[in-house]
């Protein structure tokens, strides 16, 4: 009998050893205003994408994807969490300087870096982290094994890697000073960890999350010069974000070759997607949509979002859910063989990968975005979205609008006031989704 029991020990044990070396590692990719229009995948673009095209064709395309939000901090904040940006206590931007900062990473929360550590994974991010500069919310305080990037919101050039003449460059809580061009710097460092890891059994979850094309939009001289040579027509605004726009893609393609070349693609989920819509002052493109970052317009908010996993999601593919970014979150959990908190407003896509259905209700899908200046005056403005409507608001002193996007994808007709039951739905349910936000404070806690 005892020696049945020592058998059947070893047994689980060789089996939990098996099943955490065989659970798939996560990356995800993660431009910074990256705009649906500027990736060549999804239609004729004057900015060429070929490696992110190539990527969508390896495992599934979805274009009905949409950021958390408008604009980085909240968006990046519901990705990592799960929960929608006001919940995880990030309504607006997290900036520099406290008198035009718009949120506070909730202490207690927890990260997809949490949820992963319980389970055995190393856990990383490389790139910007724009969720707080100092403690308690710094990356490896908020489950992250390894952070290496940058702390702050955006860099005032790509080469001096400074904001506002602070150098905001980590290695975990180490002032650092790179080198080069920051998305080479970045990409540099993605390739050193996945050569370290492909020698660990352990797996990990990496947030590679580039500040590129994010102004002041800076590509490499010899890359602008390929694209003026190319398409001497372009204005200069548009030639230099194609050029940041194709000197980012061919990073990520020699990131994905690191991959092939350490044996860790084939059991490697990679997302690729976009914090919001890209910047029109900038000249970024996010046809077919209407306007662009810091709108609820679909310009704001539909992003580029595709999944690559060999062997279990087929190449390819293609799916029309409509669904956000943060539901990467209970979808890699799920995978890892964890239980997702019941907070998260998140859903798993797992189901998807086998061309299957999710049995969910119809689903809302809330925005929110809290800013400053004359403009916002502090207030924040919302969207709400269910089937095929879309209730909205650009700022918080202008009216409510309302479009059907299944006979109006552009928001050409504002039906405000002609769909008065639609109106009266979608805004007691927008009420209520401002009151649970309302329940977490956004602001850091005064030191008494």
């Amino acid at each position: 009998m005892k020696f049945s029991a020592v058998i059947l020990s070893s047994f689980l044990i060789l089996s939990s050893a098996f099943a955490a070396e065989s659970r798939p590692n996560f990356l995800i990719i993660f431009a910074d205003d990256l705009g649906y229009g500027d990736v060549s995948t999804y239609h004729a673009s004057d900015c060429h994408t070929p490696n992110i095209d190539k990527l969508a064709a390896e495992g599934m395309l979805f274009p009905n994807m949409r950021a958390n939000c408008t604009v980085c901090s909240p968006s990046r904040a519901a990705l990592l969490t799960g929960r929608y940006p006001d919940r995880a206590g990030v309504p607006g931007v997290i900036r520099t300087n406290s008198e035009d900062s718009w949120g506070y990473l909730a202490p207690g929360v927890p990260t997809i870096g949490n949820e992963l550590k319980k389970v055995g994974y190393h856990t990383a991010v490389i790139g910007k982290w724009h969720l707080g500069l100092e403690s308690p919310n710094t990356p490896n305080e908020r489950g992250f094994d390894l952070f290496h990037g940058f702390l702050g919101d955006m860099m005032d050039s790509y080469t001096t890697h400074l904001r506002q003449g602070h150098n905001y460059m980590r290695r975990n809580a180490d002032v650092i000073d790179p080198k080069g061009h920051a998305t080479d710097i970045f990409a540099g460092w993605a390739a050193d960890f996945f050569r370290e890891r492909a020698k660990e059994k352990q797996p990990f979850f990496l947030y590679l999350a580039f500040n590129a094309p994010h102004f002041p939009i800076e590509p490499p001289a010899e890359w602008l010069a390929k694209v003026k040579a190319r398409s001497p027509e372009l204005s200069e605004k548009r030639a230099l974000n194609v050029a940041l726009v194709e000197h980012l893609d061919d990073r990520i393609g020699q990131l994905l070759a690191v991959l092939k070349e350490t044996g860790l693609d084939q059991n490697t989920v990679v997302a690729f997607s976009s914090d919001n819509g890209g910047s029109l002052p900038h000249a970024q493109n996010n046809d077919p949509w209407r306007d662009g970052k810091t709108s609820h317009y679909d310009g704001g908010l539909r992003v580029p979002f595709m999944l690559r996993w060999p062997g279990h999601i087929k190449a390819g593919s293609r799916s029309d859910y409509v669904g956000m970014n943060f539901d990467l979150f209970p979808t890699f959990l799920e995978l890892a063989g964890a239980k997702p908190a019941p907070a998260l407003d998140a859903i798993s896509i797992v189901p998807l990968f086998n061309g299957g259905t999710l049995d969910t209700p119809q689903r809302e899908l809330y925005f929110v975005r809290r800013e400053g200046g004359p403009a916002y005056g502090g207030k924040s403005y919302e969207a709400l979205i269910r089937g095929d409507w879309k209730l909205m608001q650009n700022t918080p002193y202008t009216p409510l609008e309302l479009y059907n996007l299944k006979d109006d994808p552009q928001e050409k007709n504002n039906l405000i006031g002609k769909a008065p039951k639609v109106f009266r739905e979608l805004a007691t349910a927008l009420r209520r989704h401002v009151q649970i936000g309302g329940a977490t404070p956004w602001q850091k806690p005064e030191v008494q």
